[in-house]
């Protein structure tokens, strides 16, 4: 920021400032050059498009300061209002009829006036005086009508109305998913208008449910064509001939292992582990593809993967950073091939304590993919693939020992670990779901996962202490609002968060996870302690790690899938090439923020489309299962029923209306619906009997009745049920 802009902005939030014309602030600024008065202007511009002030009919500026004024962005309700989310923090959201809209949608981000009087007395409520930034171009949607003419019903019902079509069908079908182009905002008499500018295909055909998905989310489906031009003639030529490069070293005769998924082809990660210091010590190695070797800056493929951020893995496919030929071949570890590698090796001593690192371009040859499920096998005792890994199995066992001796470490430094089971969907080859598979922290994860963990954080340390321009991951602490109502929740269950919240550690929310384990009560109180967390991001700016309870850490082990990881390894390699001059620094410090801040958005909305596709096949899943019954627990309590989860993590709704026995009523301080004569009462974490009643793919929500005790056949969930 410029000096000249500073003294702007103190001028116009000094607490004395009175609205002010152009001319004005070009006087009492001292304004005068042309150039200097159009960068005034062009400052002033954006600051109004951000909505941080406000241009009045008389042309003048005011910030948006106590004028009862809100900028954020509108999430709208499929019952056709919405509530703006503040972006100020600590701010209730606004909630804003159909009728106060002024035309604005869901995502749009808006300008809002708050009301003197409100419909129920109670909620803040608003009206919409200035669309900001139009967002949502382009929606997925279900088209309904002829050749002629029709109406696209959005499949995100957040877009609480019928998008009318007036220009054709452009191909189209009833039933067809399409994208359509908003060619003209509603208003409180007239729907939406827009223009077919995609047809997906049949709602029903195979692929195309995740596709829509895909496409709602503005996730690629094919690189550009300058991108496979430049890769198109690469092959394993190419690492032979790196072999000739001073300065890299051969590791090739070292025990180098890959542990992942069976079904992943993008292995980035190798592990190989030596004891040392008379069978007391360890010498971890953690080799990481050299992607930076391929993907030169500024590149069509290092602009697109840039752009992309990140590799989305959905059910069907997966959507990947970098083009096939890199991503699933020459960066890729596979065994039996050199593969050229960035090498971290780290000396621990028998407590797991880091003595000494090094790292350095190398080149590695796999000896051995292993899958997760292999190595648990081999590590819990499995004599047939023991004797058929004999080789490795020593290794294996020092593995797994040195990864719990470094989660206990972790641990007691104050690092939380929530221990989730994971969902994946099995498809069958018409994308229908055949199984849940339910994925839980294992040996084989977590020896990658604490290898990664502790490599990550002795780079992080490294550049940190180098003070170079750099990528950090990091996780603040939680906001005090959320802390408040985490509080009143505990309370609940009788547990206190104690202390001053505003100085909450990572011991505290360690401390609660410890008294709730092995109780019916730990998932649901670890989830809400989640939820209570911001989400983890990256930056330019060094920040304490709240979740991992570490002073500094980043994204390193990744960079075939991750672009904050392909960064961090540009910047090691200049770092060992000795050439991170003053000028790239500077060029690095400029363009750091922009990046990080793209990839966290790249981020969640791979996490969002991965998080869709997942419970849309979660919903299909329990398709022809109605009559069934199930043990489940309960997971939410609303004033409109009961969220229960079930074993194979399939979430739905008991709605009050089908609790027949008695008239139930929400206790909001306890989470809970309490029976009026009966008093019976259902809290979160109770474990309840449920009957599933319908399956609506449309609505995305499984419905549940309460099985009547006595009658209940639970049909038992083997997650292919």
């Amino acid at each position: 920021m410029s000096v000249k802009k500073k003294r702007i902005l103190q001028y116009l939030f000094n607490p004395d400032y009175k609205p002010a014309t152009l001319e004005d602030l070009q006087r009492a600024l001292n304004v005068t050059g042309d150039e200097d008065i159009k960068e005034l202007y062009r400052l002033l511009e954006s600051m109004e498009k951000e909505g941080s002030l406000i241009k009045t009919l008389q042309g003048r500026y005011t910030p948006l300061r106590g004028l009862g004024l809100y900028v954020g962005e509108l999430q709208g309700h499929s019952q056709g209002y919405a509530f703006l989310i503040p972006d100020a923090p600590g701010e209730q959201d606004v909630f804003i009829s159909r009728d106060n809209l002024g035309g604005a949608m869901h995502k749009d981000r808006v300008l809002v006036r708050l009301l003197k009087k409100s419909h129920d007395g109670k909620r803040r409520e608003g009206e919409v005086i200035r669309i900001l930034k139009r967002s949502n171009l382009k929606i997925v949607a279900t088209y309904r009508g002829n050749r002629r003419s029709g109406t696209a019903l959005p499949d995100d019902r957040r877009f609480f109305s019928e998008i009318l079509i007036p220009g054709g069908s452009h191909g189209a079908k009833p039933g067809d998913k399409i994208v359509v182009g908003i060619t003209r905002r509603p208003d409180r008499f007239n729907l939406p208008e827009g223009e077919i500018i995609e047809v997906i295909g049949p709602e029903n055909e195979p692929g195309v449910d995740i596709t829509s998905i895909q496409k709602k989310y503005g996730l690629p489906s094919v690189f550009p064509a300058k991108v496979l031009k430049e890769v198109e003639k690469l092959d394993e030529q190419h690492i032979l001939e790196a072999l000739e490069v001073e300065g890299r070293k051969d590791l090739r005769s070292l025990p180098v292992i890959t542990i992942d998924d069976a079904d992943a082809k993008d292995l980035d990660d190798a592990i190989s582990l030596e004891r040392i210091e008379h069978g007391h010590g360890y010498r971890l190695g953690v080799h990481i593809a050299d992607v930076s070797y391929y993907v030169q800056e500024g590149s069509a493929v290092d602009r697109e993967a840039a752009k992309r951020a990140t590799s989305v893995y959905l059910p069907d496919r997966v959507i990947p950073m970098l083009p096939p030929v890199l991503s699933n071949m020459i960066c890729s570890l596979n065994p039996g091939s050199p593969r050229l590698a960035i090498s971290v090796l780290m000396d621990l001593d028998s407590k797991g304590k880091l003595e000494k690192y090094s790292f350095f371009p190398s080149i590695i040859s796999s000896d051995r993919r292993f899958t997760y499920h292999e190595v648990n096998q081999i590590i819990d005792g499995n004599k047939n693939l023991r004797e058929r890994h004999e080789r490795h199995l020593q290794t294996l066992l020092d593995m797994d020992l040195l990864a719990k001796l470094l989660k206990e470490n972790r641990i007691r430094g104050g690092a939380l670990d929530f221990n989730f089971p994971e969902a994946k969907i099995r498809l069958d080859e018409n994308g229908r779901p055949l199984e849940i598979q339910i994925k839980r922290g294992s040996h084989a994860e977590s020896i990658i996962e604490e290898f990664m963990l502790f490599c990550n954080q002795v780079i992080a340390a490294h550049f940190f202490r180098l003070k170079t321009p750099f990528v950090y991951r990091v996780h603040e602490r939680p906001d005090g609002d959320k802390l408040y109502i985490l509080r009143d929740f505990l309370s609940i269950f009788n547990i206190k968060l104690k202390g001053d919240l505003n100085k909450i550690t990572p011991r505290q929310f360690q401390k609660i996870m410890k008294e709730v384990k092995g109780t019916p009560i730990e998932k649901v109180v670890n989830y809400v302690l989640l939820r209570s967390l911001p989400q983890a991001r990256y930056s330019e700016v060094p920040s304490f790690h709240f979740g991992l309870s570490a002073p500094i850490y980043t994204h390193f082990t990744s960079p075939i899938r991750r672009y904050p990881d392909l960064l961090v390894h540009r910047i090691l390699r200049n770092s060992i090439n000795g050439t991170l001059t003053r000028a790239k620094s500077r060029k690095l410090y400029a363009l750091l923020p922009q990046l990080a801040r793209h990839s966290s958005e790249q981020e969640r909305v791979a996490l969002e489309a991965e998080r869709e596709c997942v419970d849309l096949k979660k919903i299909e899943f329990m398709e022809g299962k109605e009559g069934s019954e199930y043990v489940g627990t309960i997971s939410g309590v609303t004033s409109f029923g009961l969220f229960v989860e079930l074993e194979n993590t399939v979430e739905g709704l008991v709605h009050v209306t089908k609790m027949e026995d008695d008239y139930y009523y929400f206790d909001e301080k306890k989470y809970s619906l309490v029976g009026e004569h009966s008093g019976k009462v259902y809290r979160l974490g109770d474990s309840i009997k449920v009957r599933l009643e319908k399956v609506d793919k449309e609505a995305r929500t499984v419905y549940f009745t309460i099985a009547t005790p006595g009658e209940f056949n639970m049909l038992k969930i083997n997650h292919s049920s």
